[in-house]
């Protein structure tokens, strides 16, 4: 449902606009309304690399509290958006961890707040934690002085996401698909013409045309024909006007409705026969032309002079 008000919203757009060739430039400025810009990183559009500076500092720390300068940190993990951790096999001082990583995080300059998990290597359950603001308000985090558990531990850190944000496009899926759907009603309304319809030449600035021992006058809506002076419909002097500019030629029923009758916006495939059969009695009075059916494919006006 809401594709096909997209595309029918498209189709009257172009209709309204289709004489203004810049019309495609006005897709731009849209299209750059409809993106949202897209954060590096949900840690409030920090880099990876400086979350990583980060939490590898910290990782030192920890290590040389402990005693240990000489072992290798392994390297830090993005798990999913926004979660990073890293691992220690060693002792480690959860006591000195929350200084330490506040401290590691305000160097490089990342301000989004976090939660820190400490999980065991081999079951990931969660020995230790906290939230970031556990130890900005009270310098201290739960279980703190608490004994930590031996063996390798994974520091975990889970930033919240910033405050208003959604993942890119979440929300605007209806925006997407009523530009898409305005696109198509351009791509519909001025694809290129296949078959014989795209050698026609445009024929809006020609007045005066003849074709066998008949004329037409575009501007008057005047057909003579055999010596005999007719007046025409619009539609009628549009739909001759087409055949004499294009005298000999197979002209596809749907070229003739998109020429013809574009600009009702409705376009039924009868109207075609039915005009056609008005501009062969007008014709009558001229045995040189002849407007010529090809079943299931359109229209020919016939002069002889063809081959």
């Amino acid at each position: 449902m809401l594709i096909n008000l997209s595309y029918f919203s498209g189709m009257l757009f172009v209709s309204f606009f289709k004489n203004m060739r810049l019309l495609p430039l006005l897709a731009l400025p849209f299209l750059a309304w409809l993106l949202p810009p897209v954060p590096e990183d949900v840690s409030g559009g920090y880099s990876p690399d400086k979350i990583n500076l980060a939490l590898r500092r910290t990782a030192d720390g920890l290590l040389r509290q402990s005693g240990d300068s000489t072992s290798r940190i392994p390297a830090i993990e993005q798990l999913r958006a926004g979660v990073w951790r890293v691992r220690l096999d060693g002792p480690l001082r959860y006591d000195q961890l929350p200084a330490l990583l506040q401290a590691s995080l305000d160097l490089h300059g990342v301000k989004q707040p976090y939660d820190v998990a400490v999980r065991r290597c081999a079951d990931s359950v969660i020995d230790l934690g906290y939230h970031q603001l556990d130890f900005l308000k009270a310098q201290a985090v739960p279980c703190q002085e608490r004994d930590m558990p031996e063996g390798c531990h994974f520091i975990e850190i889970a930033f919240a996401a910033p405050e208003g944000a959604k993942p890119f496009g979440a929300g605007q899926s209806w925006m997407w698909l009523l530009f898409l759907g305005t696109l198509a009603g351009c791509w519909l309304l001025w694809r290129p013409k296949t078959g014989a319809s795209a050698a026609t030449p445009s024929v809006e600035g020609a007045e005066m045309l003849s074709f066998g021992h008949s004329s037409l006058d575009a501007a008057g809506q005047v057909l003579h024909c055999g010596g005999v002076r007719q007046t025409l419909t619009f539609r009628e002097t549009k739909l001759l006007r087409l055949f004499a500019a294009n005298p000999d030629r197979l002209l596809e029923r749907g070229f003739i409705l998109q020429s013809v009758w574009a600009d009702e916006g409705i376009l039924v495939g009868r109207s075609v026969d039915v005009f056609v059969s008005r501009l062969r009695k007008k014709l009558a009075a001229d045995p040189s032309v002849a407007i010529v059916a090809v079943h299931g494919v359109g229209y020919r006006l016939e002069t002889g002079k063809a081959g």
